[in-house]
């Protein structure tokens, strides 16, 4: 809500949902201290040989498989979400309540599971 309560209050779904991704990839980058963004922060804060945060010990193969899946959800967000919504105007996407719902909810997740993550 620290990035999308006036969006929300207001029922703009299309904006909540824009100003809710930009700040998962602007709470990345307060976790690791990397200036990039989308895939290059995420591959490079999440990665399983040379990580930054890390979600787990990262050593079973079960605890490398959730940093990696972690990282290849943050990507689709970013892909699936955020990029269109940034590039294209209201107008050409809309975005439901229902849709914001569920896509507020995922960003939601991925926020308790940053809550979590310990930088290296």
């Amino acid at each position: 809500f620290k990035y999308c309560r006036a969006e929300l209050l207001e029922e703009n779904y299309f904006h909540a949902v824009f100003e809710a991704t930009k700040g998962v990839a602007q709470r990345i980058r307060d976790l690791s201290g990397l200036g990039t963004d989308g895939g290059e922060l995420v591959n490079t804060a999440f990665s399983t040989k040379a990580p930054i945060l890390a979600l787990s010990k990262l050593e079973t193969d079960t605890e490398k498989s959730e940093q990696k899946g972690f990282a290849n959800l943050l990507i689709g967000l970013f892909g699936a979400v955020r990029n269109p919504v940034a590039h294209a105007p209201k107008i050409y996407w809309p975005m439901s309540e229902q849709d914001a719902l569920d896509i507020l909810t995922l960003i939601s997740f991925i926020h308790r599971k940053l809550d979590n993550a310990v930088k290296i």
